[in-house]
């Protein structure tokens, strides 16, 4: 569970670093980019930690396939909430189709 929380963090970080600017179109490019690098180094101070804890419970294919899936739900709400932008039902089709091949990669084969 502690993986999943720092994931979940790591995530919000990302988010914010990779798309948080885009209401900010007037702020010169090379401030972004190092406000943008500030925030991803919060980013790196929680994944970090994620990966190191939860690998042995997870392998590393599933440790990035969780962080995927965390990164599209983050990213959804963040997208709706912060950006004020719809999410399309086509957009919400292709995350539950996502997280159905979760279903496959933790599956015994």
């Amino acid at each position: 569970m502690k993986t999943i929380v720092l994931l979940t963090v790591s995530n919000a970080f990302m988010t914010f670093a990779w798309y948080g600017h885009l209401k900010f179109k007037e702020v010169a490019l090379w401030k972004v980019v190092l406000i943008s690098w500030g925030i991803a180094f919060f980013e790196y101070c929680f994944m970090i930690p994620a990966n190191r804890l939860g690998y042995g419970t997870f392998d590393a294919a599933q440790l990035k396939i969780i962080q995927e899936v965390i990164t599209l739900l983050v990213f959804a709400v963040f997208s709706v909430l912060y950006l004020r932008e719809e999410l399309k039902w086509n957009y919400a089709v292709s995350f539950l189709l996502m997280i159905g091949a979760v279903y496959f990669a933790f599956r015994e084969a």
